[in-house]
């Protein structure tokens, strides 16, 4: 086959409990790669004031959400403390074939999805410095209340114990600087480019 501009882009799948600063990360990570791609996610949670819709997340209806999923329009999707979250298939693809790393910042299940349909996927876990420190970030946050904070919680320690069997990469954010540099240097120097 012709070897100009062959190569496909690498996914690099990105997950981590709940204020952890997954998003931050990957959002500096971007603008450090040549050519990046960061996945913007849909879901059917509540817009934070905070949030730009399109830019954060598409917020979609629990009706507009499953039409995407009957139209196949999904590469993955799972539902996460009682809301969807799914990741837009034609987008990650565009960006795959133009050579980007395409990032996608998703959860575990969503992450065993995509790992079976794209099995060089690079798996990048981010964990925080300590179980009290995290509890402070969702807490800062001020996007939920009390109850789902301590639901939030409960489910990281599942997350993190799911994340040493299925993840390749162990990132510990106690520093900002620090882990978007260990995530840049191990976009870099994994082959993940593979020829058409």
């Amino acid at each position: 086959m012709n070897k100009q501009n062959n190569k496909k882009g690498k996914v690099v799948i990105v997950s981590g409990p709940s204020g952890v600063g997954k998003s931050t990360i990957c959002k500096e990570v971007v603008k450090r790669l040549d050519k990046a791609y960061l996945s913007v996610s849909v879901t059917t949670r509540p817009k934070a004031e905070s949030e730009v819709n399109g830019q954060d997340y598409l917020f979609l209806s629990t009706e507009e959400f499953s039409r995407w999923v009957e139209k196949g329009l999904l590469l993955e999707h799972a539902e996460v403390f009682g809301h969807l979250y799914g990741t837009p298939k034609d987008k990650v693809e565009e960006a795959l074939q133009s050579g980007k790393t395409t990032i996608l910042e998703i959860d575990v299940q969503g992450a065993k999805q995509v790992k079976t349909i794209h099995p060089d996927a690079v798996m990048i876990f981010i964990l925080p410095p300590t179980q009290k420190e995290l509890a402070n970030r969702m807490s800062n946050r001020g996007r939920e209340d009390t109850a789902k904070v301590e639901e939030r919680l409960d489910g990281a320690g599942t997350e993190i114990a799911a994340a040493w069997q299925y993840y390749e990469y162990m990132i510990i954010n106690d520093n900002l600087e620090q882990a978007v540099s260990e995530m840049t240097q191990i976009i870099k120097h994994n082959p993940g480019d593979k020829e058409c």
